[in-house]
């Protein structure tokens, strides 16, 4: 059994959408690798009666961020430590810009799984991305894609005068229970 062609929403509280962040330099180990989760997002997928013709969106509020978790480090995250890394991303990183997905192709490629490129716009870039999703016989949604910062013109955060970085490579992930659209 597959998803039966319609129109549904991904979006909280079942699902979640989770950034993963891990870094570079010569002082790596004062740094954490994060864990941050979007709070504000939302997804649409069409399935079509043709798959190859199905449709993929997605916007989140680049505002909305959590620090989940940080690994790594001389010490651990406090909660003024999270309060500050969310901080940084919406003044220096993303400066509160919108982030937004939409497929311009999309490949079924057997038992639930999809090969999506499409369109992600991050701070007033544009660019192609490609990724795999997968959806269950039980509605179940999951996929993810490495985001290169410095496609989107965003310019990693560093610190230590640039001897601690976060890496360009990010891992974005989605997953999640599809419901009918309204």
């Amino acid at each position: 059994m597959t998803t039966a062609p319609g129109t549904y929403s991904l979006e909280t509280p079942d699902a979640r959408l989770t950034i993963h962040t891990s870094r570079v330099g010569a002082a790596s180990r004062a740094g954490h690798d994060l864990l941050i989760e979007v709070e504000r997002w939302g997804a649409t997928v069409e399935i079509a009666p043709d798959p190859a013709q199905s449709v993929f969106e997605l916007n989140a509020d680049s505002r909305s961020l959590t620090v989940l978790e940080g690994t790594g480090g001389i010490k651990a995250l406090g909660d003024d430590d999270r309060s500050s890394i969310v901080k940084t991303i919406n003044d220096e990183v993303l400066k509160g810009a919108s982030i937004s997905f939409r497929s311009t192709a999309v490949r079924p490629e057997g038992d639930g799984r999809f090969h999506v490129t499409g369109d992600l716009e991050i701070a007033n870039g544009i660019s192609l991305i490609a990724f795999e999703i997968t959806i269950g016989d039980d509605g179940r949604l999951t996929g993810g894609a490495t985001v290169r910062q410095t496609e989107w013109g965003i310019k990693p955060y560093s610190a230590l005068f640039g001897a601690l970085k976060v890496a360009d490579e990010v891992k974005v992930q989605v997953e999640g229970t599809l419901k009918p659209a309204p």
